[in-house]
């Protein structure tokens, strides 16, 4: 697969440059020709957030495998760039899921630790990037850690960024090329986590008026950072915002462009 290998291929050289990787996650075909059109776009994430409410199912492996993987392959048919994919935690197999996530046509995918046992994370981990192997690829694996998002409330944020390296620095030493670390947002934490992964392997969300510029999560040494659900609740936020103007008498906003 010379197609499926180059794409990878500019996907893992996308992460290793020194430009931090921006990606607006997507959830269909519209969204994803959208973004793709985009200047300065090179890649596409989906966002199982929102393709499983895409579907009225709920996160968190709710939406059946086989309806996922359809959304995905047909983002992959309709734009020219590489796509990864959130399997969120490889749906009790993350092997076999990557390998079909692969035969849908992506080249990367982010996969949650849900801060099991670290022997099984990193397991899991292997399992994919032995998928990406045995296809012929660079498989770019976000291998997301939970440290953060999981912890109880109150618990010290210094030690469960130590948690984060910890498990972090195992996935890496796995092959994993990149880590996500979701629910970092202060300066001094993701400073914290670029010295302890090392620069240009640490990935991050954007969360809305939380999260520091694209710009200056470059500076500190982030190798990427995407949006999971929230691009989808701007858009929805846009769609409610003209709903309430076009039904309260006005009509909708004269900016309006025709990008489908």
């Amino acid at each position: 697969m010379p197609d499926l290998a180059a794409r990878a291929r500019t996907l893992l050289d996308l992460h290793r440059a020194p430009e931090i990787l921006v990606l607006a996650n997507v959830w269909d075909v519209a969204s994803a020709r959208v973004v793709a059109a985009t200047e300065g776009v090179h890649a596409v994430a989906t966002a199982s957030h929102s393709i499983a409410a895409t579907f009225g199912y709920e996160d968190g492996e709710n939406i059946p495998l086989e309806l996922h993987l359809g959304m995905v392959e047909r983002i992959v048919a309709a734009v020219d760039l590489p796509v990864t994919m959130d399997f969120e935690a490889g749906y009790g197999d993350a092997g076999e899921t990557a390998r079909r996530v692969i035969a849908a046509g992506a080249v990367g995918g982010n996969l949650e630790d849900q801060m099991k046992p670290l022997d099984e994370a990193v397991a899991a981990v292997e399992a994919v990037m032995r998928a990406g192997r045995d296809a012929g690829i660079d498989f770019v694996l976000n291998a997301r850690t939970d440290a953060l998002v999981r912890a109880p409330q109150g618990a010290d944020r210094g030690e469960l960024i130590q948690e984060a390296v910890h498990r972090g620095r195992a996935f890496l030493e796995a092959g994993a090329p990149v880590v996500f670390v979701p629910g970092a947002v202060a300066r001094e934490e993701i400073e914290a986590l670029v010295d302890g992964l090392g620069p240009r392997t640490l990935s991050l969300i954007s969360v809305p008026g939380r999260s520091l510029p694209a710009r200056e999560l470059e500076e500190l040494g982030v190798a990427r950072v995407s949006t999971g659900p929230f691009t989808q609740r701007v858009a929805l936020t846009a769609l409610q915002d003209a709903a309430v103007e076009v039904v309260g008498g006005g009509v909708l906003p004269s900016g309006t462009r025709a990008l489908n």
